[in-house]
């Protein structure tokens, strides 16, 4: 049985995790060992990464700091689990991956995007998605709802939040560019539809997997 590596990215308050789940529950009910993860984190080292990136003051790290804090957790969760699992035959979801940081630091922070993928290279062990699915959003209505959500949750990993209007379109505009240039591996879904469209929309891209598995 061949694994299978699905990434979905987008930008704050698009829904991934909504998503995510959702699509669990289906592989799971299809019989597919299927394993869910995220980043920064999904490894013990990762997690403790994603404390220093994602709380305290915007200013905390520069990009280039950011990036390279970045793909020390996603070495870790690479060798540790992505590429373990898909050797073994099993699924793998994860909540963001490489091309996040090729939109937050390199569209977005003005690091060198052949650099950041130059690193990539260099630490990915050959792994790359299947699929990627963009949930694209407004930033003004994704950050009203992460807002929301950070608040019913009590949650203070905000300092990406807590970015610019400005730097927050840069990263919806750096999204649609890589799907443009990449069309055979990206999906750009609206997240803006209702959830269970947004899940019919990428279970037509998978579906047919499900026949071969």
């Amino acid at each position: 049985m061949k694994g299978r590596f699905i990434t979905i990215e987008g930008g704050e308050g698009s829904g991934k995790t909504t998503l995510i789940q959702k699509l669990k529950a289906s592989l799971e009910s299809n019989r597919i060992d299927i394993i869910t993860t995220r980043e920064p984190g999904g490894t013990e080292q990762g997690e403790q990464i994603r404390q220093l990136l994602l709380k305290g003051p915007t200013i905390r790290w520069d990009a280039l700091s950011e990036a390279l804090l970045l793909f020390a957790s996603r070495r870790q969760l690479i060798i540790n689990l992505i590429k373990p699992a898909l050797d073994a035959g099993k699924w793998v979801i994860c909540d963001r991956f490489f091309d996040s940081t090729v939109v937050y630091q390199g569209y977005a922070g003005g690091i060198s995007i052949p650099l950041i993928r130059q690193i990539y290279a260099a630490i990915s062990e050959g792994v790359m998605p299947d699929a990627t699915f963009i949930l694209d959003i407004d930033p003004v209505i994704g950050l009203a709802r992460a807002s929301k959500r950070l608040t019913d949750e009590s949650n203070d990993e905000i300092r990406f939040e807590n970015k610019s209007l400005e730097y927050h379109q840069k990263i919806r505009d750096g999204f649609l560019k890589i799907a443009e240039e990449e069309p055979n591996r990206f999906n750009v879904i609206s997240a803006e539809l209702m959830p269970e469209e947004i899940f019919l929309r990428l279970m037509r891209v998978i579906e047919p997997w499900l026949k071969t598995k």
